[in-house]
């Protein structure tokens, strides 16, 4: 494997755990939370950086369904990952606290609230539509062929995963800080802190089966159409 697949590889390992951390920082605490979001900030230009082409590749090629699908997620995964990001350093009380920002301060609460929700359900869905190829790699790694029933197990499994994480987004009331009904976060410190990163864990989950699903039936769509329209 190349080096520099590796490294997008790696990178994009730490940026999904940064930011499951990132969500809990009622957890983590605000010194954490912002040091954190300093590393996520850091990953997410070196993110960048490592796939510039995706950007000079915009305005060239066919645009078929998959394609618009992965660019409009990917194009509001930016957006939404701006405005966390800024929004974040103007909050910032330490650790960009030497920037001469002044006021703004009610805004950015507004914005990164939702950003950060949407960001993580977004970056989930990006997830899911490179998991083909993330399955391919644990396939080398793990070696062996894949049977039928190794196939159905893990289906069996992911879907599981994926009702489990729909309970939980609606439980947690995801949805109402996504649209920003409710401009406080509540969080139960008396749940135990294993069963809030299991149950955000199941959540990301769900959006990572809905976009490879998704994914795959939008393919095969396309390939039915196009074999429909050569005859």
């Amino acid at each position: 494997m190349k080096k520099k697949l590796v490294c997008k590889i790696a990178i994009d390992m730490a940026m999904t755990v940064l930011l499951l951390f990132l969500m809990a920082r009622q957890i983590t605490g605000e010194t954490a939370h912002e040091w954190l979001g300093a590393g996520m900030f850091v990953l997410w230009i070196a993110h960048h950086i490592l796939n510039r082409s995706w950007y000079g590749h915009l305005w060239k090629g066919k645009y078929t369904p998959v394609r618009i699908l992965q660019t409009v997620i990917n194009i509001a995964l930016l957006l939404s990952m701006l405005g966390l990001m800024i929004s974040g350093i103007i909050l910032s009380r330490e650790v960009f606290a030497f920037l001469p920002i002044s006021g703004g301060t009610a805004l950015a609460r507004q914005i990164h609230v939702p950003a950060a929700f949407w960001g993580f359900v977004l970056m989930a869905l990006h997830l899911g539509l490179h998991w083909n190829m993330i399955l391919g790699m644990m396939r080398k790694a793990i070696g062996g062929a894949e049977t039928t029933g190794k196939r159905i197990v893990l289906r069996l499994a992911a879907a599981a995963i994926a009702g489990d994480g729909l309970y939980a987004f609606v439980k947690n009331q995801l949805l109402s800080y996504m649209f920003l009904r409710s401009p406080f976060v509540f969080f139960d410190f008396e749940r135990p802190q294993l069963l809030f990163f299991t149950e955000y864990i199941a959540i990301m989950g769900l959006f990572i089966f809905l976009a490879h699903y998704a994914s795959k039936g939008v393919q095969k769509l396309t390939a039915r159409k196009k074999k429909t329209a050569e005859y």
